[in-house]
């Protein structure tokens, strides 16, 4: 606390204090450049980190920035907030241990032969790649089907980081169900392993199907995040998690989230990434379509679920409150 004495006090000699401020904005926006530089010279070195650890990593640190010179309370917010939501994603890594552990049967032939009845004997992902896929090759196509299939490591803390630092009700409405839906998805995968496509094709079930979720970073010129990718894949995921399509869910949460930030309006235009990504998922080879509509129903039914949970907890709320005043 620094004490100056000025001379146009009322009285003689009049201490006037005045607190020595931080320039804790122009901290927070030397520390975000750093971090924004750093992180783009990682990603082009290694590749678009993708782990749920790091990526954890990753938004807490960036929410730390935000709230320099705001008090720990605040840094100690950013922790306890995003605990328990990097807690569940990191447990759906695990979930093939967790179902080989169980036992439960691995379900192959029976989907092949589901998407065979909805699709008059044929399997969407064996025509795509029929069509569109070149051995040895990569397409423009591939590269925007990469680069979508990437985005779900992404979307779900990039949008979660920015409700947070905006409208911390709207962040919770939002993590709320993706917590749940992550659950829900986690118990499924243990109780119902199911090959994907490209391991339905190695087992002889289905035609010839590659997994080329990856592919489209080399027409890019990305070499380095196509080997990421693909490592993270052999190394970090579930193979077996394939009903629901837990990415398809997840952009339909984002996508129902932005429309109701944005407005109806541009609804529309937010829909079209489910929409593409699960074109991407079958074209790729890592779900059936019957896993994209089990995507889609899921995070329907976790958005309807909790809300109505919600809003019967508010109202026991409220009537406690009530009869607590009476």
């Amino acid at each position: 606390m620094a004490v100056e004495l000025r001379a146009d006090a009322t009285g003689p000699g009049e201490a006037v204090t005045s607190r020595s401020s931080v320039p804790w904005n122009r901290i927070r926006l030397a520390a975000g450049l750093v971090y924004i530089a750093a992180l783009t010279v990682w990603s082009i070195r290694d590749g678009v980190p993708t782990g749920r650890g790091v990526l954890a990593l990753l938004v807490v640190l960036a929410l730390s920035i935000t709230v320099l010179g705001r008090g720990w309370r605040r840094i100690l917010q950013v922790v306890t907030d995003w605990l328990p939501f990097t807690a569940v994603l990191m447990l759906y890594d695990r979930s093939r241990g967790i179902a080989d552990g169980i036992g439960m049967p691995l379900h192959l032939s029976d989907i092949v032969d589901l998407e065979k009845a909805l699709f008059f004997g044929h399997v969407p992902t064996v025509w795509l790649q029929e069509h569109l896929y070149t051995p040895g090759q990569s397409h423009w196509y591939d590269a925007v089907m990469s680069l979508v299939y990437t985005s779900h490591f992404l979307v779900t803390p990039i949008l979660a980081a920015v409700l947070w630092v905006v409208n911390r009700e709207r962040w919770m409405f939002y993590v709320s169900r993706v917590v749940v839906l992550s659950f829900a998805g986690l118990v499924t995968y243990v109780l119902f392993p199911e090959a994907p496509p490209w391991m339905a094709s190695e087992q002889g079930l289905i035609g010839p199907v590659h997994r080329i979720s990856a592919l489209g970073w080399d027409w890019l010129g990305a070499g380095f995040a196509q080997q990421a990718l693909e490592h993270g894949q052999e190394a970090g995921s579930n193979p077996v998690a394939a009903m629901p399509s837990l990415h398809t869910a997840i952009a339909t949460l984002a996508a129902i989230m932005a429309a109701q930030m944005i407005g109806r309006r541009w609804a529309k235009l937010f829909y079209l990434y489910p929409v593409l990504m699960g074109f991407c998922l079958v074209y790729t080879g890592e779900h059936y379509v019957v896993d994209l509509i089990g995507g889609v129903v899921y995070a329907l039914a976790v958005h309807v679920g909790v809300s109505a949970f919600t809003r019967w907890w508010r109202r026991r709320s409220e009537e406690r409150k009530r009869v607590a005043a009476a």
